[in-house]
């Protein structure tokens, strides 16, 4: 059984520990075998013969990751270069092709007024990074957002946004959306870092240690609060839209009514589907709201979806395939109870997972089947891997990124 280690919980409240604690399969107090809980057993990882072996294009190092820190930092790809950085505050661009550092920004230091004695004070970073506008868009738990040249790394502007900020930012029509945790949705000018509007949505006493990601769509920004429910506003303005609950609270505790829709919405089509961290996965039609169809999962992972198919990991590491169309479910697979694992990749025939041991999982499309595996780094990954034209880019929790390709070959289940 894994000791969870303490850091993990340093800026959270009692109330939000709990929740987390209850909700989270992957935080659980160390014990022996005897005596261990049979749903919080951690799932052991069986001998696999790989059905093929991936190429690792290149490995580099971003600072010291994100520790044992809840972050949702994870890589991305823009301007032929690959953006990532630590919760210390290295902002990092590596070329595209070679892994060659093109540039480094420290946000700790970004005014550059630290002295020779003066101690490296960590920045907080855990929202982005976002790239538009020839800009890499950074938010920290400081209520700090920074907008970097994409090609020098140089600071073009600085904002404030109350509460912390541990989601990335959404940018369209030269608009940057940033969420906080305080339940503050604020638009800045991504030019200049003008306020343009600002909402505010409730926050519940008890939430988990996150909040959703923010996500543009035809005019207008999705966002997912902490009392379960999806509303839009509209990108331009600021003014409220429609509010779909998503969540549903059963329990008879406040502990146990803890619905977050903590997962970024994902658009495809006219349709819009979300999840919540206790309740439903939903299908809603974008323009009105209306759900077109529900069903019982729970998860506060990123979804993927992809063609006829939505992939999601639930709050216990179980991986299902189900219709896009009607909900209806193809497959699951639980082999991986208990791992901390993350949201599913689309990567060619497959779809990827990590855990906290730092695997990265391939399991089949059509069958669910785990098919091939690969360690990335001892420490963990900690976020759903990005993938951009069938290449991988995966981050471990020490800082390890690695960009991967999978070889193109047929499908097990044909």
């Amino acid at each position: 059984m894994r000791c969870f280690d303490k850091k993990i919980f340093k800026g959270l409240n009692a109330t939000k520990i709990l929740a987390i604690i209850v909700l989270s399969s992957g935080l659980f107090a160390c014990s022996s075998k005897d005596d261990e809980d049979p749903s919080t057993k951690i799932a052991e990882l069986t001998e696999l013969d790989n059905a093929f072996e991936v190429k690792v294009l290149w490995d580099r190092s971003v600072g010291d990751g994100v520790s044992d820190y809840f972050s949702r930092i994870k890589p991305i790809v823009a301007y032929n270069k690959v953006y990532s950085a630590s919760r210390m505050g290295d902002v990092i661009a590596f070329d595209k092709e070679s892994g060659k550092k093109i540039w480094q920004a420290d946000l700790s230091d970004i005014h550059n007024k630290r002295s020779f004695w003066d101690s490296r004070v960590s920045a907080l970073v855990a929202g982005g990074p976002t790239a538009g506008l020839n800009k890499v868009f950074i938010g920290t738990e400081n209520g700090d957002i920074f907008a970097l040249d994409a090609q020098t790394g140089e600071l073009v502007w600085q904002g404030k946004v109350k509460g912390e900020i541990i989601t990335p930012p959404a940018i369209d029509s030269g608009i940057l959306v940033v969420n906080s945790a305080s339940g503050i949705l604020q638009a800045f000018d991504a030019s200049n870092g003008e306020v343009l509007w600002k909402a505010e949505q409730d926050v519940p006493a008890l939430t988990l240690r996150g909040i959703s990601t923010p996500v543009i769509a035809s005019g207008g920004v999705l966002v997912g609060s902490g009392k379960g429910e999806l509303g839009v506003y509209i990108l331009e303005k600021g003014q409220a839209g429609w509010l779909t609950e998503v969540g549903e609270a059963t329990g008879s505790t406040e502990l146990q009514r803890v619905i977050d829709l903590d997962s970024a919405p994902v658009v495809f089509g006219d349709k819009v589907y979300a999840i919540s961290a206790r309740g439903n996965l939903v299908a809603i039609e974008l323009q009105s709201g209306r759900i077109l169809w529900k069903r019982q999962y729970s998860s506060y992972r990123q979804i993927a979806v992809y063609r006829n198919d939505i992939f999601i990991t639930t709050t216990r590491g179980h991986i299902y395939a189900l219709s896009r169309l009607n909900g209806i479910e193809r497959w699951s697979n639980v082999v991986l109870t208990n791992r901390e694992v993350t949201g599913p990749a689309v990567v060619g025939k497959y779809i990827v997972v990590g855990d906290f041991e730092g695997y990265l999982h391939w399991l089949d499309q059509e069958t669910g089947e785990i098919v091939s595996r690969h360690k990335v780094d001892s420490s963990g990954i900690h976020s759903t891997p990005t993938v951009v034209d069938d290449i991988m880019y995966s981050q471990s929790r020490d800082g390890d990124l690695q960009v991967i390709v999978t070889p193109k070959i047929v499908s097990t289940a044909q």
